[in-house]
């Protein structure tokens, strides 16, 4: 359970609060709907309804470890775990439809769920101000730019304002960090930290990190969250740096590009799919290349777009656009590209120190 002790000087501050002393439980027993933390059922209620715990176990195997992750797997899917017939898979089928229920809602039933959603704050205001709040949890965020953009040091920075409490922005959780491109740096972290009075051992034992190798082990990274999110229950934001980059070296030409978007679909499918299971927020970082035949009208980032195709533009619900600043060496801007409910618009942010921050 995340823990974010405050290092505060006794003879320069007065004792600190309890949301400024540490984080309280990533579960948080609030009254408040807006930080209520929507639960999920595990797969095991299936033995209520006649599923044996052979059967339980071979769906964990293939990293479904919920009611509703066995809701969102098909049948095709299932079938393709070792020991499932078509019996089986429609019996299991039938028993997670009555434990749901009617799958359609109204409009007042689907604004009260989205109560439940999360916002994290990306250590700039401004930002968060175009963003409605900030990065939220149930959807996937993408962003894009080219190199020294802030890309990385916005992973870094929500790595720790992730574990803050709700009145600062953040979600009271754990962090998930997949890298693929070797840039986590623990220092940065630390120094972070330090920004928000957080022990800088203590944000680092609360994020949960690896490193891809090949696109083949980033989606086995993915899977493997599955086990960790249903097991504790506290992660609240799943980070890939970057989404495209394996994929860049795997595939090449047009030859293989057909394959490479199916993985990648399979792969953004897995990644909505958590984010909505277990509530978490999902942050891609992604690079871009040049678009020679592009204008500053028509396309943001003008002679510069993101890889991956109409697939990635399609599965991230947000997107936002970085480029460097023209007035101060450590200014950047942010431009909201999609948004499902804020429009276009841009903020501007710096890089120092403690990461993200206002200019």
């Amino acid at each position: 359970m995340p823990r974010a002790a405050r290092q505060a000087d006794s003879d320069s501050m007065p004792p600190p609060s309890r949301a400024a002393s540490e984080v309280p439980q990533a579960t948080p027993q609030v009254d408040d709907d807006a930080n209520e933390v929507a639960p999920f059922d595990p797969v095991d209620d299936l033995q209520q309804h006649g599923i044996n715990v052979q059967d339980i176990v071979k769906l964990k195997g293939a990293s479904i470890f919920t009611i509703s992750g066995v809701n969102m797997t098909s049948r095709r899917q299932l079938l393709k775990i070792k020991g499932f017939s078509e019996a089986k898979v429609e019996k299991i089928k039938e028993a997670v439809q009555k434990m749901i229920g009617s799958q359609f809602a109204t409009g007042l039933q689907v604004s009260d769920k989205r109560k439940h959603v999360i916002t994290i704050s990306t250590g700039s205001k401004t930002v968060d101000g175009i963003l409605g709040g900030g990065i939220q949890s149930q959807s996937i965020s993408e962003v894009y730019g080219e190199f020294r953009t802030g890309k990385t040091q916005l992973a870094h920075t929500m790595c720790v304002i992730t574990q803050l409490p709700f009145d600062m922005g953040g979600a009271e959780g754990k962090v998930a960090y997949i890298d693929t491109e070797g840039t986590f740096r623990p220092d940065r972290i630390r120094s972070i930290a330090e920004r928000f009075g957080v022990n800088g051992d203590t944000a680092l034992e609360n994020i949960l990190y690896a490193r891809a190798y090949n696109s083949e082990h980033q989606f086995e990274l993915i899977n493997s969250c599955t086990d960790r999110f249903a097991e504790e229950k506290v992660f609240r934001l799943l980070i890939v740096d970057s989404i495209m980059a394996l994929f860049r070296t795997d595939y090449s030409g047009r030859g293989e590009l057909s394959e490479r978007q199916q993985k990648l679909a399979q792969m953004l499918s897995k990644l909505a799919k958590l984010a909505e299971e277990f509530n978490i927020a999902v942050l891609l970082t992604n690079q871009v290349q040049s678009d020679p035949g592009a204008t500053m009208t028509f396309v943001a980032g003008g002679a510069l777009k993101p890889i991956g195709g109409h697939i990635l533009s399609h599965a991230s619900a947000t997107r936002m656009f970085l480029r460097k600043g023209t007035c101060r060496a450590e200014e950047r801007v942010a431009k909201l590209v999609d948004s499902p409910d804020r429009p276009e618009s841009e903020a501007a942010y710096k890089l120092d120190e403690g990461g993200w921050a206002d200019v």
